[in-house]
């Protein structure tokens, strides 16, 4: 039967390093204290005994067994396991033994002529672990061999299964605010570029060279939301120019009666920032933060350092905002927190401050893990 061994290339050399060491190691001290070769062809057959254990619980027993619900089948088949190999290795034990035996006759009785002369010398180890009753202390060190090469397959096994879970569900959480964020895109796009294009429409026998700025703007935001908003990244100065003629073509639609303030940074490292973060913020502002028949405002601001990314946007809020907002509405900022959540976890602050005249919104993303 083929085992698949499953993980990436560098579990596969953690186990060789594992093993290379618990093969390698022990043959200094074997030499060191001068012990038979019948004992480190012992400690071999163990070994061999144990990574069979470890690697059929491993490999077979726990993801087809344990990881299915069949517990009480598994716990049987492991003990049937063990105790198989209990008397493979008493019996490869015995023969390996024996040979050495037969291979060096008065081995044993030249190592005791040596002891009795020399009185005031401890026995060498070899000769007190020959004393030692085999029996018993060979089903001792199985038994714990046993446990510990059932056990500790077992504790990797959940530890990867929780892991495998937890990137699933990270995996879930990023295909739905793909989707939401493609939501986001089209919601942005039908209503907003329909006005747009009426009011350039507008514009143009007025003034021809605005009209075709505005056009200009147009045309990059489209490509900014067509092709490189797809990626993953985007430049932040992308991000901010995207922003920038955002706000410059609402302007076409907005009154006298409208104070706008807008403060981007002039000077920053041109770092690497997921794409549309901070849109949707704007979008909002725009969208219930405005009136036509009274005085209102909109103050955007974006600070960068290499530290952090502050962007905060405050908008006039009246009375009758919540009637005009639609079923969509808050769907962008609920992407928005999401988003913030999953990229920069432990690495962000979100906030949301309403009053009876007012909706602010702050945004903090430390670049920098504290």
């Amino acid at each position: 039967m083929m085992f698949k061994v499953q993980g990436s290339k560098m579990q596969v050399l953690l186990h060789m390093a594992a093993w290379a060491i618990i093969l390698g190691l022990p043959l200094y001290f074997f030499y060191r204290w001068d012990v038979p070769r019948g004992f480190v062809w012992g400690f071999y057959i163990n070994a061999v005994v144990n990574a069979f254990i470890f690697y059929s619980n491993y490999l077979l027993l726990i993801p087809r067994l344990f990881m299915k619900g069949r517990r009480i089948r598994y716990f049987l088949a492991a003990l049937g396991l063990a105790v198989a190999l209990y008397f493979v290795s008493i019996i490869a034990g015995n023969l390996t033994f024996e040979r050495w035996q037969n291979n060096n006759p008065g081995e044993l009785e030249r190592r005791e002529a040596m002891e009795n002369r020399d009185n005031h010398r401890p026995p060498p180890r070899s000769k007190r672990l020959l004393r030692l009753p085999y029996g018993p202390m060979h089903i001792y060190n199985y038994t714990f061999n046993v446990l510990f090469f059932t056990i500790f397959p077992l504790g990797l096994r959940v530890l990867e299964r929780h892991s495998q879970i937890e990137k699933r569900q990270k995996e879930l959480e990023k295909e739905k605010l793909n989707s939401e964020l493609a939501f986001l895109k089209n919601q942005i796009s039908p209503h907003f570029f329909f006005n747009t294009l009426n009011n350039i429409y507008a514009l143009i026998d007025i003034n021809k060279e605005d009209s075709q700025n505005a056009v200009l703007k147009l045309s990059r935001m489209m490509r900014y939301l067509l092709y490189e908003s797809e990626e993953g990244e985007t430049r932040l100065s992308s991000e901010i120019e995207f922003m920038n003629n955002y706000v410059d073509l609402m302007k076409l639609r907005i009154s006298e009666k409208v104070k706008l303030s807008v403060s981007f940074p002039a000077e920053y490292d041109d770092i690497a920032v997921p794409p549309l973060l901070f849109i949707s913020i704007i979008e909002n502002a725009f969208k219930h933060g405005i009136s036509y028949r009274e005085k209102s405002f909109i103050n955007i601001e974006m600070a960068v350092s290499k530290e952090m990314i502050n962007f905060s946007c405050t908008n006039s809020l009246f009375n009758n905002s919540d009637e005009n907002r639609d079923s969509n509405s808050g769907i962008g900022l609920e992407n928005l927190k999401k988003r913030l959540k999953l990229l920069f976890p432990d690495q962000h602050e979100f906030a949301i401050n309403q009053t009876e005249s007012s909706f602010h919104v702050l945004v903090k993303i430390w670049l920098i893990k504290t």
